[in-house]
């Protein structure tokens, strides 16, 4: 079961893409993780909560682009499931195939940023921010290609190759508590400090809350269920083959044909049989006749 409503950190997925629905709390993190000045920007509510057509999976993540058009992906992760450099290509390209109408020159792309903030060291060299641009490496020239994947680490160390306002923001997000945000006090997290004790007197969210957490649980219990009886099977079938092979084994060597039919039978009924039958043959021919 996880966290209550009220006890969540901006850390949590479902609060995070809550809070950038804000277009000034979304434009204001933008500024502070990209460094720069942000224009006024439109959130695209119809991409910041996605749930897969199967039901098997949930994605949380911010869709925005600003009054020029420049494009951002934003999410939050909390587990390292070492594939984000792939899903940042993924991302790209579906920003990309979006974002070009048909007919218009590929000049017509507009810049876009691919980020990531991550409660964990996505490549383990302790920086709390990772950008990332294509580049000739023989050459070391640009490819100005205007894109940017930029991953944030909240567990970084080199706190003077950042600025400050970065700093506060990445350690509001894993303690979201007044305590931090009065500590820590510039723009950016009074802003969402105000934004996220609005959001935790929402009833409505709340409940939603309630809903997809309770969905999360169902999926894992399911997902455990499900491992436990595949172990159970597997195990179940290997004492089979090997108690078959110890039989046949008595009466000479076993052909590996015959051994691999045996380990790649399915059926419980027909190892249980192929038992009984190795138990009482006299030869390996007698046993294949008979299978």
């Amino acid at each position: 079961m996880g966290k209550k409503f009220q006890d969540l950190d901006l850390s949590n997925a479902y609060l995070f893409a809550a809070a950038m629905q804000d277009e000034e709390a979304c434009r204001l993190v933008l500024k502070t993780i990209i460094g720069k000045e942000i224009p006024k920007i439109k959130v695209h509510a119809e991409h910041t909560i996605f749930y897969s057509s199967n039901y098997k999976s949930v994605r949380l993540d911010i869709y925005a682009k600003d009054e020029v058009e420049v494009s951002y992906n934003i999410e939050m992760q909390n587990e390292n499931k070492r594939n984000l450099a792939k899903r940042s290509r993924y991302y790209q390209a579906e920003m990309d195939i979006t974002s070009l109408k048909p007919g218009e020159d590929y000049k017509c792309l507009k810049p876009s940023y691919i980020i990531f903030i991550c409660t964990f060291d996505p490549f383990g060299k302790g920086r709390y921010r990772y950008v990332f641009e294509p580049y000739c490496k023989e050459a070391d020239v640009s490819l100005n290609d205007e894109t940017q994947r930029i991953f944030l680490n909240t567990k970084g160390k080199n706190v003077a190759d950042i600025p400050i306002e970065l700093l506060h923001f990445l350690q509001y997000i894993e303690n979201s508590t007044e305590e931090v945000a009065k500590l820590n006090g510039d723009e950016t997290v009074s802003y969402l400090h105000s934004r996220v004790q609005s959001l935790k007197r929402n009833r409505e969210l709340e409940v939603g809350y309630m809903y997809l957490q309770e969905f999360l649980d169902d999926q894992i219990e399911a997902a455990v269920e499900a491992a436990v009886e595949e172990a159970v099977e597997k195990t179940e079938k290997e004492v089979k083959v090997k108690t078959i092979m110890e039989f046949l084994a008595d009466t000479g060597e076993i052909p590996k044909n015959i051994e691999n039919r045996i380990w790649q039978e399915q059926d419980a009924k027909t190892l249980s049989k192929w038992i009984k039958l190795a138990a009482r043959v006299n030869s390996i021919e007698e046993f294949k006749a008979q299978m």
